[in-house]
């Protein structure tokens, strides 16, 4: 493994958990601060990308901009839809295990639209993608009885806990959509991941204006938070959690993009599934987050069904294990 891909994986193991754990901690003093997030985040990829990608507007896109507007619109929905569901109290960890069924609604999407066929192991890690999933819901939804002994507020936390489970749903399926016109827009034009980074994170940044106030009431919440001093200015701790989350996930993108350029997708695939999988632990451990032995089980069907899904366990052993073929001497 080279140096660079060393650190790529660094960058992403570092940066990616690290993000998750900022993310943490300013949803669980502001659920509704997800909106504000995704703004910093884009508006930071988008001005990155309009001085080394886009060169200050003077290098041309590859791929027309009336081709990435489609892109952009599923990518700026399924980027709200996913914040929004923290407003109706999703946990983090239910989060990350939901939105790592990403590859159901692939396949199920692949089928429908693209008339794609797939071998018996892809849909058998499918199945062990959504029982795990399923166990890990159903398990939360018992989480949310066991708050609340009032059976009025009880029935409120089960609706609100149903939109944002429906919310997640919808997200889930409309990112597979997206992947899938990505798909075909790169078998046209070429893959070209810098210029697709900055354009879909820069032609967004108009459609939050839609929800202006929305970010402003949230900014307003995060300056009431607790303040301390330093280098003589009083500093909202709300406001640098911010900031490391938008810093880490600059990090955690760009460390994708250099393993996707440095290493096989194989790799890229393990790296992330590891990621996830230590984001979730710590959030689990370190937030003490509600998580049971069922939970567990969930849990480990889902990233093993991730492994079948993309056969990184059986490549890993081949890439490692098996015989290397002579090469025929020809007289």
């Amino acid at each position: 493994m080279s140096v660079t891909a060393a650190i790529a994986i660094g960058l992403v193991l570092i940066g990616c958990c690290t993000n998750v754990v900022f993310l943490e901690l300013i949803i669980r003093y502001d659920s509704g601060a997800g909106n504000l997030i995704t703004f910093g985040q884009f508006l930071f990829i988008a001005l990155e990308g309009f001085i080394f990608t886009a060169d200050f507007g003077r290098k041309k896109p590859v791929i027309p901009i009336a081709k990435y507007a489609t892109m952009v619109a599923f990518f700026f929905t399924v980027s709200v839809s996913n914040n929004f569901c923290f407003y109706f109290k999703i946990p983090l960890p239910l989060h990350m295990i939901f939105r790592a069924g990403s590859l159901i609604a692939n396949m199920i999407l692949g089928v429908i639209i693209l008339k794609k066929q797939y071998p018996f192991s892809k849909y058998l890690s499918v199945l062990m993608i959504t029982f795990g999933i399923f166990l890990c819901t159903l398990l939360s939804a018992r989480d949310v009885k066991s708050d609340d002994e009032d059976e009025d507020n009880v029935t409120y936390k089960y609706v609100m806990w149903l939109c944002g489970i429906g919310v997640l749903t919808f997200a889930l399926f409309l990112s597979a959509r997206m992947g899938l016109y990505q798909e075909v827009l790169y078998s046209s034009y070429g893959k070209h991941p810098r210029e697709a980074l900055f354009y879909t994170h820069a032609l967004p940044l108009a459609g939050f204006l839609l929800i202006g106030k929305d970010i402003y009431n949230h900014c307003v919440i995060l300056s009431q938070s607790e303040s301390f001093e330093a280098f003589g200015v009083t500093i909202p701790e709300q406001w640098l959690y911010f900031l490391g989350n938008v810093v880490t996930q600059y990090v955690c993108i760009r460390g994708v993009f250099i393993l996707t350029t440095e290493c096989p997708s194989l790799v890229v695939t393990l790296v992330i599934t590891l990621r996830k999988f230590i984001s979730l632990i710590f959030s689990i451990l370190y937030f003490k987050n509600p998580f049971t032995i069922g939970h567990w089980i969930g849990t480990f069907m889902v990233f093993s069904g991730v492994l079948l899904f993309t056969e990184a366990i059986q490549k890993l052993y081949s890439a490692t294990f098996a015989p290397k073929k002579e090469a025929v001497k020809v007289d």
